[in-house]
């Protein structure tokens, strides 16, 4: 083991395929509710949630804003009123834990890390009771040391305060031998910047960085971490 013995991982879009579990929940949702959906409304729902995501990582929004305005909005652009951005999202919510999937490589990684002796543990701006049921249905529960969502913590990511949460309830941890793994340049690596632990920015599309922020290392595939770590 090098440098660093702890992992810090973003859930959403780094372990775990949101984009998947996202279109499949909506279309679910709004097909038992009888309201339409296609690709159009689908990629305006995802531009709409995040900006709303955005906005509560710089504290304009609180959760429930971000939870029920993201469909307030959607709902407004499209002319809906038979049903409401509350129910909605409670359905949403729901069909969202109910469904996960990998993202390329993932469980392998950090299963292989697990036996490696790594602590692992997953950091997520997500909704509780979602990211709870997603952990559980796809195993990363028996394989993560701890996780911490930020409703619980009482601070969102990139916030110093989340981090502090974190680090208050592990003692043993020095955050010098910590790296933060995630795919959001806003949430992940400006977290990581805010907590003084590593960054590693998972890109696997290449993106240009476009945010001004501190990146230790780069990766295209989960599995280059392990070189990282060597």
């Amino acid at each position: 083991m090098g440098k660093y013995t702890t992992i810090l991982w973003d859930l959403d879009q780094t372990l775990l395929n949101f984009d998947l579990s996202m279109e499949h929940a909506l279309r679910a949702v709004f097909a038992k509710y009888g309201l339409p959906v296609n690709e159009e409304i689908t990629a305006r729902y995802d531009a709409i949630n995040r900006s709303c995501w955005l906005r509560l990582e710089s504290g304009e929004l609180t959760k429930e804003q971000v939870t029920v305005g993201r469909f307030r909005i959607l709902f407004e652009e499209l002319g809906i009123t038979h049903v409401t951005p509350e129910e909605i999202n409670v359905e949403y919510q729901r069909e969202l834990g109910n469904v996960f999937f990998y993202m390329d490589g993932a469980k392998e990684l950090v299963m292989m890390l697990k036996e490696r002796g790594y602590r692992q543990y997953v950091v997520t701006n997500g909704v509780n009771a979602t990211q709870a049921s997603k952990m559980r249905l796809s195993g990363l529960d028996r394989i993560m040391d701890g996780v911490f969502v930020s409703e619980v913590m009482g601070y969102p990511k990139p916030r110093r305060e989340y981090f502090d949460a974190c680090f208050a309830a592990l003692p043993d941890v020095a955050r010098e031998e910590c790296i933060l793994v995630g795919d959001s340049l806003t949430s992940d690596m400006r977290g990581a910047e805010n907590a003084g632990v590593s960054s590693c920015w998972f890109n696997p599309e290449g993106r240009v960085k476009d945010v001004e922020v501190r990146t230790d290392y780069e990766i295209r595939r989960l599995e280059e971490l392990l070189q990282i770590l060597e």
